[in-house]
């Protein structure tokens, strides 16, 4: 199967986050397969917004491990209530950071991350995992990105076989 997904340019991030949460309806429509379809979506995310690094982890044996993702490499293993995507775990909420250097306990898996937005993976009420966004710059991420990103991980988790 043939797919291609053009970005669209413009400077409404609602509308461009319309348009990506279409193309992760259609990727995931047909195919359960949860590595590919967590694959395909963190390279349309990182594509699309250029954001810094885009993955997931998954809950295993009681710890974040990581998944598919794009950028730099990243940690391997996180702990629950540890750094931002631990905390969301723990929580089970997504967490918007401004600044990485003033969240207590951070994890630096990058000097570069200066920001981060991470939401679970909520199936029946319990976080199979976290989609973790980072970007290189102060104050990236606010209430829209929040929305369509539980948007994209909702489809993710409802279309995939985890």
């Amino acid at each position: 199967m043939h797919i291609e997904f053009q970005p669209i340019a413009t400077a409404d991030k609602a509308s461009s986050y319309a348009h990506v949460l279409a193309a992760v309806q259609a990727l995931t429509e047909g195919e359960r397969d949860a590595v590919a379809n967590m694959a395909n979506t963190a390279a349309l995310l990182r594509e699309s917004f250029r954001f810094w690094w885009v993955g997931f982890y998954l809950v295993r044996n009681g710890e974040l491990v990581l998944g598919p993702f794009q950028g730099p490499l990243a940690c391997t293993r996180i702990a629950k209530g540890k750094g931002v995507c631990g905390t969301a775990w723990d929580k089970a909420a997504t967490i918007l950071v401004p600044d990485v250097e003033l969240f207590p306990g951070h994890i630096a898996c990058s000097a570069a991350s200066r920001s981060e937005i991470v939401v679970p993976l909520m199936r029946d009420g319990v976080t199979i995992g976290v989609l973790d966004v980072d970007s290189e710059h102060l104050n990236h991420f606010n209430e829209t990105d929040q929305s369509y990103l539980e948007q994209i991980c909702a489809v993710l988790v409802a279309g995939s076989d985890f």
